[in-house]
């Protein structure tokens, strides 16, 4: 691979321009994917928000879902952001029963957790392996993670509304990063530069 990795974003739902634009930021080349041919020719892969039974149906109409398994399994790095952290699980609560997912993180997600659309809210979160400030993390209709298998690293949490417990909000388990909330959208790229970074081993 060159210093400049070509890292596509999974264009079926969701904020496909802004994650293209925060690639770009990143000192990545970023292109749109539909089509199996178009993932054959990226490094990575960014999969949006959106709602993830949506993405789960078009991903297998339009051929993806195989593909993208074989490519994750493969090794290949992949970033999902919302119900792209969805599409990672291996394991999905309040899910639809014909609801599938690509996997490869050891995690059991809780979809819309966080409430519905107008519960939707912003918090500053800190996040391991990020220099600077905390991140604002921006949460709409969003998952949380419940559980996590003894491979995955938890990057950042948040305090829990009901409880002194806390949510995990951001995991990395080898090449596969994830979170709840859409850094794509605060104009902040340095959760993209970390996973640029996690593509180019730098």
């Amino acid at each position: 691979m060159s210093s400049t990795p070509v890292i596509g974003v999974l264009a079926l739902q969701g904020d496909v321009r802004e994650h293209l634009v925060a690639l770009a930021a990143a000192d990545a080349i970023a292109r749109p994917v539909r089509r199996p041919e178009e993932l054959a020719e990226v490094d990575a892969l960014v999969m949006p928000g959106g709602e993830s039974t949506t993405i789960s149906k078009l991903a297998v109409l339009f051929g993806l879902m195989d593909p993208l398994r074989e490519r994750v399994a493969a090794g290949m790095p992949v970033y999902g952001t919302c119900a792209g952290m969805i599409m990672l699980a291996d394991k999905i609560l309040d899910g639809r029963d014909d609801q599938e997912t690509v996997g490869g993180i050891d995690m059991t997600v809780r979809r819309n957790a966080f409430g519905r659309q107008n519960e939707s809210f912003e918090t500053a979160i800190p996040f391991r392996g990020l220099a600077g400030e905390p991140v604002n993390g921006v949460f709409i209709r969003a998952p949380w993670v419940e559980a996590v298998g003894a491979g995955v690293e938890v990057l950042a949490e948040v305090p829990a509304a009901d409880g002194p417990e806390s949510r995990i909000v951001a995991v990395r388990q080898g090449n596969l990063l994830a979170t709840s909330f859409h850094p794509e959208l605060t104009g902040d790229h340095r959760v993209h530069e970390y996973f640029v970074r996690m593509v180019t081993g730098s």
